[in-house]
C-alpha cells in the first residue's frame, strides 16, 4: 500500500507517517521502481502501536524502547514494566500540578462572582496584583 492509504487506514496524516520514519520509529519501506514507498501489513501494525502509545502520551524514546522489546520477543519485559511505572509516577506529578492549578483558578474565580465592569473585575485585579509583585521581585534581584 502507498503512504496515503496507510495514513488513511491508521487515521493519521501522511506527514505523521513521514515523521515517524525520519525519527526511526517506523522502518523504512521498500520502494517501487518509480520511488514510491510501499508499506506492508507489518508497517500498519507498527504504526497502530505507535499511535496508541502517543495517545497514551508516551514519548518517542519510550516508544522506541517498547518497539525494541516487541522486536525481541524472547527478552524479558522488566524494562517495559519499569517504563510504565516511571510514566505513571510522572502522571501522578502532573495530576498534582494540575490539581494545584485548578485550585488557583477556583480561588481566582471567587474574586469575581457577579457581573461587573472590567475595571471592577476582581479576577483582573488579582492577576494585576500578582504581576506587579512579580515585577517588583525581578527588579530588586541583586545584580540587575
Amino acid at each position: 500500500m502507498k503512504i496515503g492509504e496507510l495514513a488513511r487506514i491508521a487515521g493519521c496524516a501522511v506527514d505523521t507517517v513521514r515523521f515517524y520514519e525520519r525519527a526511526g520509529i517506523l522502518p523504512a519501506p521498500a520502494r517501487t521502481a518509480s520511488n514510491y514507498r510501499v508499506y506492508t501489513a507489518a508497517h500498519m501494525d507498527e504504526l497502530a502501536l505507535v499511535l496508541r502509545c502517543r495517545a497514551l502520551d508516551m514519548s518517542l524514546d519510550e516508544i522506541r524502547l517498547l518497539l525494541e522489546k516487541r522486536h525481541a520477543p524472547e527478552s524479558d519485559c522488566d524494562a517495559v514494566n519499569e517504563l510504565l511505572d516511571q510514566h505513571m509516577a510522572a502522571l501522578d506529578l502532573r495530576i498534582a500540578e494540575l490539581t494545584r492549578l485548578k485550585e488557583a483558578f477556583s480561588k481566582l474565580r471567587q474574586r469575581c462572582s457577579k457581573a461587573r465592569t472590567a475595571a471592577e473585575c476582581g479576577i483582573l485585579r488579582e492577576l494585576e496584583a500578582g504581576a506587579t509583585a512579580t515585577a517588583r521581585r525581578v527588579t530588586t534581584v541583586p545584580g540587575n
